[in-house]
Protein backbone atom coordinates (compact mmCIF):
# COMPACT_ATOMS: atom_id res chain seq x y z
CA UNK A 1 0.00 0.00 0.00
CA UNK A 2 3.05 2.51 0.80
CA UNK A 3 4.68 1.73 -2.66
CA UNK A 4 1.15 2.86 -4.24
CA UNK A 5 0.84 6.20 -2.48
CA UNK A 6 4.36 7.34 -2.79
CA UNK A 7 4.12 6.49 -6.85
CA UNK A 8 0.54 8.82 -6.81
CA UNK A 9 2.16 11.24 -4.97
CA UNK A 10 5.01 11.65 -7.53
CA UNK A 11 2.45 11.27 -10.36
CA UNK A 12 0.08 14.03 -8.93
CA UNK A 13 3.70 16.45 -7.75
CA UNK A 14 5.61 16.37 -10.84
CA UNK A 15 2.61 17.32 -13.04
CA UNK A 16 1.63 20.25 -10.81
CA UNK A 17 4.82 21.27 -10.63
CA UNK A 18 5.69 21.73 -14.45
CA UNK A 19 2.35 23.50 -14.96
CA UNK A 20 3.03 25.62 -12.28
CA UNK A 21 6.51 26.85 -13.80
CA UNK A 22 4.86 26.64 -17.05
CA UNK A 23 1.56 29.14 -15.52
CA UNK A 24 4.40 31.17 -14.01
CA UNK A 25 6.74 31.72 -17.06
CA UNK A 26 4.22 32.14 -19.41
CA UNK A 27 2.53 34.88 -17.83
CA UNK A 28 6.01 36.37 -16.68
CA UNK A 29 7.70 36.87 -20.23
CA UNK A 30 4.67 37.04 -21.79
CA UNK A 31 4.62 40.67 -19.86
CA UNK A 32 8.29 40.47 -19.69
CA UNK A 33 8.32 41.26 -23.23
CA UNK A 34 7.66 44.84 -22.79
CA UNK A 35 10.55 45.64 -20.37
CA UNK A 36 13.32 43.97 -22.74
CA UNK A 37 11.56 46.21 -25.84
CA UNK A 38 12.20 48.89 -23.43
CA UNK A 39 15.66 48.06 -22.19
CA UNK A 40 16.88 47.15 -25.53
CA UNK A 41 15.32 50.79 -26.91
CA UNK A 42 13.08 48.99 -29.55
CA UNK A 43 15.54 46.62 -30.68
CA UNK A 44 12.78 43.29 -30.78
CA UNK A 45 15.25 41.10 -31.97
CA UNK A 46 18.01 41.31 -29.37
CA UNK A 47 14.45 41.90 -26.53
CA UNK A 48 12.84 38.81 -27.58
CA UNK A 49 16.19 36.60 -27.85
CA UNK A 50 16.82 37.76 -24.50
CA UNK A 51 13.37 37.02 -22.93
CA UNK A 52 13.80 33.88 -24.63
CA UNK A 53 16.80 33.31 -23.10
CA UNK A 54 15.69 34.54 -19.52
CA UNK A 55 12.47 32.04 -19.78
CA UNK A 56 14.78 28.95 -20.75
CA UNK A 57 16.55 29.79 -17.59
CA UNK A 58 13.50 29.96 -15.68
CA UNK A 59 12.42 26.65 -16.79
CA UNK A 60 15.92 24.95 -16.09
CA UNK A 61 15.89 26.70 -12.59
CA UNK A 62 12.85 25.99 -11.45
CA UNK A 63 11.89 22.55 -12.91
CA UNK A 64 15.33 21.44 -11.39
CA UNK A 65 14.73 22.30 -8.46
CA UNK A 66 11.39 20.65 -8.48
CA UNK A 67 13.07 17.40 -9.30
CA UNK A 68 15.92 18.17 -6.89
CA UNK A 69 13.62 17.96 -3.98
CA UNK A 70 11.00 15.26 -5.39
CA UNK A 71 12.42 12.63 -2.96
CA UNK A 72 8.87 11.85 -0.90
CA UNK A 73 9.24 9.55 1.95
CA UNK A 74 6.71 6.86 3.50
CA UNK A 75 3.24 7.06 3.02
CA UNK A 76 1.08 5.39 5.28
CA UNK A 77 -2.12 6.62 4.34
CA UNK A 78 -4.02 8.82 2.40
CA UNK A 79 -4.03 11.95 5.43
CA UNK A 80 -0.12 11.94 4.89
CA UNK A 81 -0.64 11.74 1.16
CA UNK A 82 -2.34 15.11 1.47
CA UNK A 83 -0.06 16.73 4.05
CA UNK A 84 3.28 15.75 2.08
CA UNK A 85 1.55 16.83 -1.67
CA UNK A 86 0.31 20.25 0.38
CA UNK A 87 3.92 20.74 1.88
CA UNK A 88 6.00 19.85 -1.02
CA UNK A 89 3.59 21.75 -3.62
CA UNK A 90 3.32 24.56 -1.01
CA UNK A 91 6.69 25.28 -0.45
CA UNK A 92 7.39 25.29 -4.01
CA UNK A 93 5.04 27.48 -4.66
CA UNK A 94 6.71 30.08 -2.43
CA UNK A 95 10.05 29.49 -4.16
CA UNK A 96 8.05 29.77 -7.12
CA UNK A 97 7.09 33.39 -6.16
CA UNK A 98 10.50 34.50 -5.04
CA UNK A 99 11.98 33.75 -8.09
CA UNK A 100 9.38 35.36 -9.90
CA UNK A 101 9.61 38.62 -7.38
CA UNK A 102 13.45 38.08 -8.34
CA UNK A 103 13.08 37.91 -12.50
CA UNK A 104 11.09 41.21 -11.93
CA UNK A 105 13.80 42.29 -9.67
CA UNK A 106 15.91 41.93 -12.82
CA UNK A 107 13.51 43.40 -15.24
CA UNK A 108 13.16 46.62 -13.70
CA UNK A 109 16.89 47.16 -12.65
CA UNK A 110 18.06 46.61 -16.28
CA UNK A 111 15.35 49.28 -17.10
CA UNK A 112 16.38 51.77 -14.97
CA UNK A 113 20.17 50.53 -16.10
CA UNK A 114 19.48 51.17 -19.70
CA UNK A 115 17.71 54.53 -19.43
CA UNK A 116 20.39 55.84 -17.08
CA UNK A 117 22.88 54.98 -20.02
CA UNK A 118 20.58 56.38 -22.53
CA UNK A 119 20.21 59.49 -20.56
CA UNK A 120 23.68 59.88 -20.41
CA UNK A 121 24.56 59.74 -23.95
CA UNK A 122 21.93 62.40 -24.52
CA UNK A 123 23.67 64.41 -21.90
CA UNK A 124 26.92 63.72 -23.91
CA UNK A 125 25.41 64.50 -27.38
Amino acid sequence: MTYSLELLAYSIYLPVSVLLTTYVSHHLFKNGKIFMLDIFHQKREIALATNTLFKIGFYLLNIGFALRIIKIYSINNSTQLVEILSTKIGGFSIYLGVVMILFILFFLKGRKASRTMLKDKMQNI
